[in-house]
């Protein structure tokens, strides 16, 4: 499966399954393979930046380039698994790590202010000021129990986002 073949085995489908904790049916998983080689275009066995961002949702996504540095070059396996937060049969938990995933851009384990201010620019763009982005962002923390200069870790994620009804769902097409 490391290059791109034009058909996956039953065995290849049971494989993918087992990578993605079984969160994606024999069906789905075709649909993702034929979706992954439409991106493939050059049928390399993985894809690049570039093809992610000829998918127009994903290009106009704001937080777009964050996640290009988690997705680029991935092959079929690594790419339903990065699917697989997005699966309605995906857990909070799942979802949360996924999301530590995104805020965690320096891969160190924890989030600083820094980091999720950057998150903050990305999804408001030019609406607030660098000024209002962090009066907010310091409210939001001061309402959860953290300072400015907390550092967060994945449990304190799980703690802010268990309270919160996670909505990151997206409906695989089985055709």
């Amino acid at each position: 499966m490391g290059s791109a073949p034009s058909m996956l085995t039953q065995y290849d489908i049971e494989e993918v399954q087992e990578h993605c904790n079984k969160l994606f049916s024999q069906q789905e998983i075709v649909s993702l393979y034929q979706r992954f080689c439409q991106l493939d275009r050059n049928a390399k066995g993985f894809i690049s930046a570039d093809e992610f961002l000829s998918v127009p949702e994903f290009a106009m996504n704001p937080l777009s380039q964050r996640l290009l540095r988690m997705v680029d070059g991935l092959n079929f396996k690594d790419f339903v698994a990065f699917l697989s937060a997005f699966s309605a049969k995906a857990s909070a938990q799942q979802k949360i790590e996924f999301i530590f995933r995104v805020y965690d851009s320096d891969h160190n384990g924890k989030v600083s202010f820094k980091d999720m201010l950057e998150v903050l620019k990305d999804l408001s763009g030019p609406f607030m000021s660098e000024e209002q982005r962090e009066q907010v962002l310091s409210q939001v923390l001061e309402e959860a129990g953290y300072r400015k200069d907390s550092y967060l870790t994945l449990d304190d994620f799980f703690k802010v986002f268990s309270r919160s009804d996670l909505k990151m769902d997206v409906e695989v097409s089985v055709d």
